[in-house]
């Protein structure tokens, strides 16, 4: 990251889609107003995103209007996540952005950083870590892409609500594994091998801070919703001064 970026943010898990109304104004709020030399999102931008033809109506076409507003006067990197990782290279480079590997090392304000979505090394969620390798094959992307634009929308709208109900059901059972953690032998492997000493990553939709051993640590970037619950959820990752701390997105 050039060395003018004094003010970067991380962000991730908006989950932005029409149902969500708040959570996408209070997001293009804060892409319009925000004082970031540059803005990281770590995946799951939104819900779902079932190829970049999707970017043709409005909503998504709202969306990618912000994030090319903001390319305009800072720097943007995208990285896919779970929800999104149809997101193309193309369509990054069209917003004014640069779409990011997973993981990828940030060299910024004199420390490397290594940033990632997360869920690669979610390992004790056997499920997903079962369909993933399927999900992210060049046969299956090819196929699913050539189905019409409408029954990729009902599909994608499927697999939403059949997760939806898993972690609803997970959650009245107290299921720890409604949103599994990072496995932290893994994130640390990974660390070493970049010569880093801070993981940062989204996924798991829980914010916080992790020390662990020989220096190393993380911080888990906050999930967005400001529909669904009466616990409101928006959270922005600042970097400034080689120092990371927490702020909530102000409109203005």
């Amino acid at each position: 990251m050039p060395a003018d970026c004094r003010r970067i943010e991380f962000l991730s898990d908006v989950h932005l889609c029409p149902e969500m109304p708040r959570t996408a104004a209070a997001w293009q709020a804060h892409l319009a107003h925000t004082r970031a030399d540059a803005l990281i999102i770590l995946g799951d931008l939104f819900e779902a995103w079932v190829g970049d033809d999707a970017g043709t109506q409005a909503f998504e076409a709202s969306m990618l209007a912000s994030l090319a507003s903001y390319a305009r006067r800072g720097r943007l990197g995208l990285m896919r996540g779970n929800r999104d990782f149809l997101l193309s290279r193309s369509l990054a480079a069209g917003l004014g952005g640069v779409l990011l590997d997973d993981p990828c090392q940030l060299l910024a304000q004199g420390h490397r950083w290594l940033l990632s979505h997360g869920d690669a090394w979610c390992l004790a969620d056997q499920a997903y870590q079962a369909v993933r390798p399927q999900l992210r094959s060049l046969a299956w992307q090819r196929d699913f892409l050539s189905k019409p634009l409408t029954q990729r929308l009902a599909m994608a709208a499927a697999m939403r609500h059949a997760s939806e109900a898993h972690h609803r059901a997970a959650a009245r059972a107290e299921d720890p594994l409604a949103y599994a953690d990072v496995d932290a032998d893994t994130a640390c492997r990974a660390l070493r091998e970049a010569d880093a000493q801070v993981l940062v990553h989204g996924h798991t939709h829980r914010p916080g801070h992790t020390r662990w051993p020989a220096g190393l640590s993380r911080e888990v970037l906050s999930d967005w919703d400001l529909d669904t619950t009466d616990r409101p959820r928006a959270e922005v990752l600042v970097l400034e001064n080689g120092l990371l701390r927490r702020e909530v997105p102000q409109a203005g």
